[in-house]
Protein backbone atom coordinates (compact mmCIF):
# COMPACT_ATOMS: atom_id res chain seq x y z
CA UNK A 1 0.00 0.00 0.00
CA UNK A 2 0.91 3.42 -0.62
CA UNK A 3 1.00 5.94 1.88
CA UNK A 4 1.50 10.13 1.67
CA UNK A 5 2.32 11.20 4.77
CA UNK A 6 0.72 15.34 5.74
CA UNK A 7 3.15 16.79 8.26
CA UNK A 8 5.93 13.93 7.97
CA UNK A 9 8.55 15.74 9.12
CA UNK A 10 7.56 17.23 12.04
CA UNK A 11 7.26 15.52 15.67
CA UNK A 12 4.28 13.36 15.30
CA UNK A 13 4.48 12.91 11.51
CA UNK A 14 7.84 11.66 11.77
CA UNK A 15 7.27 9.18 14.25
CA UNK A 16 4.22 8.13 11.51
CA UNK A 17 6.73 7.38 8.87
CA UNK A 18 9.47 5.36 11.01
CA UNK A 19 6.66 3.20 12.03
CA UNK A 20 5.64 2.72 8.24
CA UNK A 21 8.93 2.02 7.58
CA UNK A 22 9.39 -0.59 10.39
CA UNK A 23 6.16 -2.38 8.39
CA UNK A 24 7.96 -2.35 5.35
CA UNK A 25 5.66 -0.37 3.77
CA UNK A 26 5.89 2.73 0.74
CA UNK A 27 6.05 6.39 2.69
CA UNK A 28 5.91 9.11 1.06
CA UNK A 29 6.27 12.74 2.67
CA UNK A 30 4.33 15.65 1.71
CA UNK A 31 7.16 18.90 1.28
CA UNK A 32 6.83 22.38 0.10
CA UNK A 33 10.21 22.29 -1.70
CA UNK A 34 12.82 19.35 -3.48
CA UNK A 35 15.35 20.86 -1.00
CA UNK A 36 13.29 19.44 2.00
CA UNK A 37 12.49 16.28 0.34
CA UNK A 38 16.70 15.52 0.01
CA UNK A 39 16.91 15.63 4.10
CA UNK A 40 13.60 12.64 4.36
CA UNK A 41 14.63 9.47 6.00
CA UNK A 42 16.30 6.74 3.07
CA UNK A 43 13.46 4.86 1.65
CA UNK A 44 11.46 7.85 2.08
CA UNK A 45 10.09 8.90 -1.15
CA UNK A 46 9.09 13.23 -1.40
CA UNK A 47 6.48 14.68 -2.99
CA UNK A 48 6.54 18.39 -3.50
CA UNK A 49 3.12 20.26 -2.83
CA UNK A 50 1.78 22.82 -0.95
CA UNK A 51 -1.83 22.96 0.82
CA UNK A 52 -1.57 26.67 0.37
CA UNK A 53 -1.23 26.12 -3.36
CA UNK A 54 -4.34 23.45 -4.65
CA UNK A 55 -2.34 24.01 -8.08
CA UNK A 56 -0.18 21.50 -6.57
CA UNK A 57 -2.28 19.36 -5.26
CA UNK A 58 -2.73 16.83 -8.24
CA UNK A 59 0.46 15.34 -6.16
CA UNK A 60 -1.73 13.20 -4.46
CA UNK A 61 -3.11 11.10 -6.92
CA UNK A 62 -2.07 7.71 -6.50
CA UNK A 63 -1.78 6.93 -2.90
CA UNK A 64 -4.31 4.44 -1.23
CA UNK A 65 -3.76 5.80 2.03
CA UNK A 66 -3.29 9.54 3.30
CA UNK A 67 -2.32 10.36 7.01
CA UNK A 68 -3.10 14.15 7.59
CA UNK A 69 -1.33 16.16 10.16
CA UNK A 70 -1.28 20.26 9.96
CA UNK A 71 0.45 22.55 12.00
CA UNK A 72 -0.91 24.79 14.38
CA UNK A 73 -1.71 28.35 12.81
CA UNK A 74 -3.84 30.63 11.21
CA UNK A 75 -4.70 28.81 8.34
CA UNK A 76 -4.79 25.39 9.91
CA UNK A 77 -8.47 24.99 8.92
CA UNK A 78 -7.96 25.69 5.07
CA UNK A 79 -4.86 23.50 4.71
CA UNK A 80 -6.89 20.53 6.35
CA UNK A 81 -9.76 21.16 4.37
CA UNK A 82 -7.34 21.04 1.13
CA UNK A 83 -6.05 18.33 2.71
CA UNK A 84 -9.28 16.34 2.79
CA UNK A 85 -10.27 17.34 -0.73
CA UNK A 86 -7.00 16.38 -2.12
CA UNK A 87 -6.66 12.83 -0.58
CA UNK A 88 -10.23 12.21 -1.97
CA UNK A 89 -9.70 13.93 -5.08
CA UNK A 90 -6.48 11.47 -5.54
CA UNK A 91 -8.26 8.78 -5.28
CA UNK A 92 -7.14 7.93 -1.89
CA UNK A 93 -9.19 5.03 -0.20
CA UNK A 94 -8.23 5.93 3.25
CA UNK A 95 -7.54 8.91 5.48
CA UNK A 96 -6.36 9.07 8.88
CA UNK A 97 -6.70 12.54 10.45
CA UNK A 98 -4.72 13.58 13.87
CA UNK A 99 -6.95 15.88 16.04
CA UNK A 100 -6.77 16.42 19.48
CA UNK A 101 -8.31 14.94 22.67
CA UNK A 102 -11.83 16.29 23.48
CA UNK A 103 -11.78 18.67 21.18
CA UNK A 104 -15.52 18.99 21.20
CA UNK A 105 -15.55 20.33 25.25
CA UNK A 106 -13.23 23.05 24.49
CA UNK A 107 -14.53 24.34 20.68
CA UNK A 108 -13.34 27.92 21.78
CA UNK A 109 -9.89 26.92 21.66
CA UNK A 110 -8.94 28.03 18.20
CA UNK A 111 -6.68 24.76 17.54
CA UNK A 112 -8.86 22.65 18.95
CA UNK A 113 -12.32 24.40 17.52
CA UNK A 114 -11.06 24.30 14.57
CA UNK A 115 -10.29 20.79 13.95
CA UNK A 116 -14.28 20.18 14.45
CA UNK A 117 -14.62 21.22 10.90
CA UNK A 118 -11.96 19.50 9.29
CA UNK A 119 -13.16 16.15 11.17
CA UNK A 120 -16.83 16.62 10.13
CA UNK A 121 -15.54 16.65 6.31
CA UNK A 122 -13.04 13.69 6.73
CA UNK A 123 -16.42 12.01 8.14
CA UNK A 124 -18.23 13.05 4.92
CA UNK A 125 -15.32 12.38 2.78
CA UNK A 126 -16.21 8.99 1.04
CA UNK A 127 -13.24 7.73 2.53
CA UNK A 128 -12.74 4.98 5.17
CA UNK A 129 -11.49 7.39 7.67
CA UNK A 130 -9.82 7.03 11.43
CA UNK A 131 -9.85 10.20 13.46
CA UNK A 132 -6.60 9.92 16.15
CA UNK A 133 -7.17 12.74 19.11
CA UNK A 134 -3.85 12.45 21.22
CA UNK A 135 -3.54 14.62 24.03
CA UNK A 136 -0.24 16.87 25.38
CA UNK A 137 2.85 15.30 23.72
CA UNK A 138 5.73 14.18 26.32
CA UNK A 139 7.68 15.59 23.48
CA UNK A 140 7.02 18.91 23.93
CA UNK A 141 9.08 18.81 27.00
CA UNK A 142 12.21 18.96 24.64
CA UNK A 143 11.51 22.99 24.35
CA UNK A 144 12.57 23.34 28.05
CA UNK A 145 15.57 21.61 27.94
CA UNK A 146 17.47 24.61 28.45
CA UNK A 147 14.96 25.75 31.24
CA UNK A 148 15.53 22.80 33.16
CA UNK A 149 18.77 21.90 32.71
CA UNK A 150 20.09 25.49 33.13
CA UNK A 151 17.57 27.35 35.21
CA UNK A 152 16.14 24.18 36.91
CA UNK A 153 12.51 24.99 36.00
CA UNK A 154 10.21 23.10 34.30
CA UNK A 155 7.99 26.47 32.31
CA UNK A 156 4.94 24.90 30.79
CA UNK A 157 2.15 26.14 33.22
CA UNK A 158 -0.58 22.82 32.88
CA UNK A 159 -1.91 23.21 36.42
CA UNK A 160 -2.75 20.91 38.87
CA UNK A 161 -6.19 19.58 37.42
CA UNK A 162 -4.65 16.60 35.59
CA UNK A 163 -3.48 16.16 31.35
CA UNK A 164 -3.11 12.53 30.45
CA UNK A 165 -0.70 13.47 28.65
CA UNK A 166 0.82 10.72 26.00
CA UNK A 167 4.35 9.53 24.15
CA UNK A 168 4.90 10.39 20.26
CA UNK A 169 5.71 7.09 19.68
CA UNK A 170 2.58 5.74 20.66
CA UNK A 171 0.65 8.35 18.60
CA UNK A 172 2.96 7.25 15.40
CA UNK A 173 2.55 3.12 16.45
CA UNK A 174 -1.42 3.49 16.71
CA UNK A 175 -1.38 5.87 13.56
CA UNK A 176 -0.01 3.53 11.15
CA UNK A 177 -1.93 0.45 12.72
CA UNK A 178 -5.30 2.38 11.42
CA UNK A 179 -3.44 3.01 8.20
CA UNK A 180 -2.59 -0.35 7.62
CA UNK A 181 -5.05 -2.61 9.14
CA UNK A 182 -8.43 -3.56 9.07
CA UNK A 183 -10.99 -2.84 11.30
CA UNK A 184 -10.35 1.11 11.96
CA UNK A 185 -13.03 2.54 9.53
CA UNK A 186 -15.16 5.04 11.22
CA UNK A 187 -13.33 4.72 14.37
CA UNK A 188 -12.12 8.02 16.88
CA UNK A 189 -9.11 7.13 19.12
CA UNK A 190 -8.07 8.84 22.15
CA UNK A 191 -4.23 7.89 22.48
CA UNK A 192 -3.38 9.50 25.75
CA UNK A 193 -0.91 8.52 28.70
CA UNK A 194 -1.62 5.99 31.72
CA UNK A 195 -1.89 8.58 34.59
CA UNK A 196 -2.86 11.97 35.16
CA UNK A 197 0.20 14.14 35.47
CA UNK A 198 0.42 17.95 36.78
CA UNK A 199 2.79 20.83 36.70
CA UNK A 200 4.14 20.01 39.81
CA UNK A 201 4.48 16.29 39.34
CA UNK A 202 5.93 16.86 35.62
CA UNK A 203 9.01 18.77 37.35
CA UNK A 204 9.50 16.45 40.01
CA UNK A 205 9.50 13.20 37.67
CA UNK A 206 11.81 15.50 35.58
CA UNK A 207 14.16 16.28 39.27
CA UNK A 208 14.05 12.54 40.19
CA UNK A 209 15.38 11.55 35.99
CA UNK A 210 18.26 14.34 36.29
CA UNK A 211 18.93 13.99 39.25
CA UNK A 212 18.67 17.91 39.93
CA UNK A 213 15.93 20.07 41.68
CA UNK A 214 13.61 21.22 38.92
CA UNK A 215 10.56 22.95 40.21
CA UNK A 216 7.44 23.97 38.55
CA UNK A 217 7.62 27.82 37.49
CA UNK A 218 3.72 27.80 38.34
CA UNK A 219 0.02 28.86 37.10
CA UNK A 220 0.49 32.62 36.56
CA UNK A 221 -0.06 32.72 32.68
CA UNK A 222 0.23 36.49 32.13
CA UNK A 223 3.86 35.82 33.17
CA UNK A 224 4.16 33.26 30.84
CA UNK A 225 3.28 35.16 28.36
CA UNK A 226 5.50 37.75 28.69
CA UNK A 227 7.85 35.55 28.73
CA UNK A 228 7.11 33.60 25.45
CA UNK A 229 6.35 36.70 23.53
CA UNK A 230 9.97 36.56 21.92
CA UNK A 231 9.36 33.58 20.58
CA UNK A 232 5.36 32.91 19.81
CA UNK A 233 2.95 34.82 16.99
CA UNK A 234 0.53 36.77 18.59
CA UNK A 235 -2.03 34.51 16.91
CA UNK A 236 -0.40 31.41 18.80
CA UNK A 237 0.53 33.14 22.21
CA UNK A 238 -3.57 33.80 22.76
CA UNK A 239 -4.20 30.67 21.71
CA UNK A 240 -2.01 28.47 23.78
CA UNK A 241 -2.62 31.07 26.69
CA UNK A 242 -6.35 29.89 26.06
CA UNK A 243 -5.39 26.24 26.34
CA UNK A 244 -3.42 26.77 29.15
CA UNK A 245 -6.39 28.75 31.32
CA UNK A 246 -8.56 25.55 29.68
CA UNK A 247 -5.95 22.92 30.99
CA UNK A 248 -5.63 24.43 34.13
CA UNK A 249 -9.39 24.73 34.82
CA UNK A 250 -10.38 21.53 33.30
CA UNK A 251 -7.52 19.07 32.70
CA UNK A 252 -7.46 17.14 29.46
CA UNK A 253 -8.49 13.98 30.91
CA UNK A 254 -8.49 10.29 29.35
CA UNK A 255 -10.86 7.73 30.67
CA UNK A 256 -10.43 4.19 31.43
CA UNK A 257 -11.81 2.61 28.47
CA UNK A 258 -9.58 5.10 26.52
CA UNK A 259 -6.63 3.40 27.82
CA UNK A 260 -8.35 -0.02 27.54
CA UNK A 261 -8.57 0.68 23.56
CA UNK A 262 -5.29 1.55 23.36
CA UNK A 263 -3.94 -1.09 25.28
CA UNK A 264 -5.50 -3.45 23.11
CA UNK A 265 -4.85 -1.72 19.52
CA UNK A 266 -1.18 -1.49 20.69
CA UNK A 267 -0.64 -4.77 22.27
CA UNK A 268 1.36 -3.26 25.62
CA UNK A 269 0.07 -0.11 27.63
CA UNK A 270 0.74 3.22 27.07
CA UNK A 271 4.37 4.17 27.69
CA UNK A 272 4.73 6.17 31.19
CA UNK A 273 5.73 9.59 31.33
CA UNK A 274 8.36 8.96 34.21
CA UNK A 275 10.00 6.29 31.20
CA UNK A 276 10.29 9.28 29.05
CA UNK A 277 12.15 11.68 31.54
CA UNK A 278 14.27 9.12 32.15
CA UNK A 279 15.74 7.88 28.87
CA UNK A 280 15.37 11.87 27.78
CA UNK A 281 17.56 12.97 30.88
CA UNK A 282 19.96 9.78 29.90
CA UNK A 283 20.37 10.99 26.41
CA UNK A 284 20.59 14.72 27.15
CA UNK A 285 23.43 13.84 29.79
CA UNK A 286 25.03 12.14 27.15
Amino acid sequence: MKTLVVGGTGTVGSEVVRQLMARKESVSVLTRSAEHAKKLPAGVNGVVGDLMDPSTLGVFKGFDAVFLLNQVSTTEVFEGLLGVNAARDGGAKRIVYLSVHNLDEAPHLPHFGGKIGVEAAVMKSGMEWTIVRPNNFYQNDIWFKEAMLNYGVYPQPIGSAGLSRVDVRDIGELSAIALTSEGHNGRIYNVVGPELVTGESTAAAWSRALGKPVKYAGDDLDAWEAQQKAYLPASMLYDFKLMYAYFQKEGLKATPADIATQTRMLGHAPRSFAAYAKEMAAEWKG
